[in-house]
């Protein structure tokens, strides 16, 4: 064990229970860095608990419990990593804890339920769990929360059970037990009353599913509240459909100015459409070092990062723009130092469908166990348009742009040509020889797609790995099920040995 890439064999550091024997040794200086950053994890968390309504909130919700895994959740999403890649992962998810803290400071400080205050909940207006947020970067003095992402995504993200008592909740309800996790879990909290009690009026759009969308209007009950649904077109490309998408953007900002008495100000919308902007120029230049032999901001420092900055902050926080500024920095200099991100570079690959949520940090064990090097992931490759920053008539074709391409609805509307033709595309741009397919058990979007993804991964002469999963639920498909198709095809088709033997079959169903 050492400082060099692949000498630390991570599968002897789980045991079958929720902790590991001891901490990764990287070398003194990798180590020492990545414990302080694992101390700061632990102060953010402690200041964020000293706040009484905080406190309160971890009392009175369920789902709470989960967040005391996020020490561990840095280190599964670090694990293996050396040098610039340690650097910028730290980053990345130091600030997403930073940023989820915050976050729910925001809600238990209104929630009623645990005797918020009753003026800021009236400054909370809610969206839908996979909308993009631009629509409130003109209302500089209300604040957008989507109440789903903390008892949800990033519930099952910390702990892979996390959401699975709701799930359960929601079956027992009455609603069959072949629908997605994701509504189903959210509606679970909405039958358990577990929604902290905020906000003045709801956002909510047709998202991925009729799933979703039927999960949106029974939340709806418990919520209470005014609300207004954008019907983003299914057809997007479609150039007919833009200025209906577009007429639905003002409706809705005419929603919440009726609603809530505040008028949309272009000034602040504009401010922070130029901070989304640079986020977005980052992001090339991150893809353009992707597409050389030697990409170093991949994998798991894309995926998550992607969609907080572009879907949830939107904009509005131009911490993140720092952020990426300084990663950029990091990038350029690993880039002309020929720095590498595995020990030896077996495939390049793209990742496409919807990841398990419960394993986020399954392109981290692609890297480490296999040499697979992840470059991409299909809910990153969203837009990369650039955006008005003084043109209101222009503005509204923008947002309308933005909310067809949500990461979760991107591909998965939107016809063939998005959801299967620019895979290969993208397979030639980055020059990857593989594919890893997500395969969602329960999702009924893509399964027509099946097939065709097959045939062209053929034709393409593409190496293409189904992993199935079950989003949220790892009853369905657990991690060492997602690893065992790649272990099998690895082995059999390809005829290759691991980098590291030690994570090719280990025991973490019970960890966080």
């Amino acid at each position: 064990m050492g400082k060099a890439i692949n000498s630390e064999k991570l599968g002897k550091m789980y045991n079958g229970k929720r902790y590991r024997t001891r901490r990764e040794w990287r070398g003194l200086k990798d180590t020492w860095y990545d414990y302080t950053r694992w101390l700061y994890i632990w102060k953010t968390m402690i200041k964020f608990m000293a706040n009484p309504q905080c406190l309160k909130g971890f009392f009175r919700y369920r789902w709470m419990v989960n967040y005391l895994a996020a020490p561990d959740f840095l280190d599964r999403h670090t694990e293996g990593l050396r040098g610039p890649q340690l650097r910028i992962a730290h980053k990345e998810f130091d600030l997403i804890v930073e940023h989820m803290c915050t976050t729910m400071k925001t809600l238990f400080e209104a929630d009623q339920n645990i005797g918020g205050d009753p003026e800021k909940s009236k400054k909370l207006v809610l969206l839908d769990e996979n909308m993009m947020s631009q629509v409130m970067n003109g209302f500089p003095n209300l604040t957008a929360i989507v109440p789903e992402i903390p008892p949800i995504y990033t519930s099952s993200t910390m702990a892979q059970d996390g959401v699975i008592h709701y799930v359960d909740v929601c079956e027992e309800y009455g609603v069959p037990g072949d629908v997605c996790p994701m509504p189903a879990g959210e509606l679970g909290v909405a039958i358990e009353d577990d929604y902290p009690k905020v906000g003045i009026c709801m956002l909510h759009c047709n998202t991925t599913c009729d799933g979703s969308l039927m999960g949106n209007s029974l939340e709806q009950r418990r919520f209470d509240l005014p609300s207004f649904g954008i019907a983003v077109p299914i057809r997007y490309t479609d150039p007919e459909t833009r200025d209906y998408a577009a007429q639905e953007i003002r409706n809705a900002i005419k929603f919440v100015e009726d609603v809530t008495g505040e008028k949309f100000d272009w000034n602040a919308y504009f401010k922070n459409m130029k901070t989304f902007n640079g986020e977005t120029k980052c992001f090339k230049e991150w893809l353009e070092v992707s597409k050389t032999d030697y990409p170093q901001v991949i994998g798991n420092n894309v995926a998550l990062y992607r969609d907080a900055y572009y879907q949830v902050a939107g904009g509005r926080d131009d911490t993140f723009l720092k952020n990426e500024q300084e990663i950029c920095k990091i990038m350029y200099d690993a880039y002309d130092k020929k720095n590498p991100v595995v020990s030896e570079v077996r495939h390049r690959a793209i990742l496409w469908g919807v990841q398990a949520q419960y394993y986020s940090a399954f392109p981290l064990w692609l890297q480490n166990c296999w040499g697979i090097v992840p470059l991409i992931d299909m809910l990153s490759l969203t837009s990369t348009d650039i955006y008005s920053e003084d043109d209101p008539e222009q503005a509204y074709y923008d947002m309308a742009d933005l909310y067809a391409k949500e990461n979760m609805r991107n591909r998965s509307e939107g016809g063939l040509d998005v959801g299967v033709d620019d895979l290969w595309r993208f397979c030639e741009e980055y020059r990857a020889d593989m594919v890893i397919m997500y395969e969602h058990t329960r999702c009924k979007s893509m399964t027509g797609y099946h097939g065709i993804f097959d045939d062209e991964a053929k034709k393409h002469g593409i190496h293409l790995i189904w992993v199935p999963h079950g989003l949220m639920d790892p009853r369905y498909a657990s991690r060492g099920d997602m690893r065992n198709e790649v272990n099998r095809y690895m082995r059999t088709v390809l005829h290759e040995e691991p980098l590291d033997p030690s994570l090719e079959d280990f025991d973490d169903v019970k960890a966080w």
